[in-house]
């Protein structure tokens, strides 16, 4: 069951924030939604599906996502994982071309700051 910091989240869509993932066990406050609030700073609100040369990307970036982090209760991604993505580095891909897909429903509507509807629309997958 998710529990749900901010009820009112909307997604990039205008309706309600969609949970992104339960397995990983994703978001920044690891409630399985990319909600946000005052203490993150990194604002983790992109819905992401994680590819191979994201996670490629990420890591040369600086940000092993690959490797599990048992002291962090962080399993490490593969492809195929949905995972509540920093929307500056989801900007940082993007500009590099190495923006893995997002679930816009899941997709925290404070991503639309960084980046309009129309380029999330052209990167989205289905749920």
């Amino acid at each position: 069951m998710t529990i749900r910091y901010d009820e009112t989240a909307r997604n990039v869509l205008g309706g309600e924030l969609e949970p992104c993932s339960a397995d990983p066990l994703t978001g920044f406050y690891r409630n399985g939604c990319c909600e946000t609030g005052p203490e993150d700073a990194g604002m983790h609100t992109v819905c992401a599906v994680m590819t191979e040369a994201f996670l490629r990307f990420s890591l040369a970036a600086g940000n092993d996502l690959s490797t599990p982090r048992p002291e962090f209760d962080f399993p490490g991604l593969r492809p195929g994982d949905h995972w509540c993505l920093c929307a500056p580095r989801w900007k940082e891909a993007l500009d590099s071309g190495f923006a893995p897909p997002l679930v816009l429903a899941a997709t925290h509507e404070e991503v639309l700051a960084i980046a309009p509807l129309g380029v999330l629309k052209d990167h989205a997958v289905a749920g």
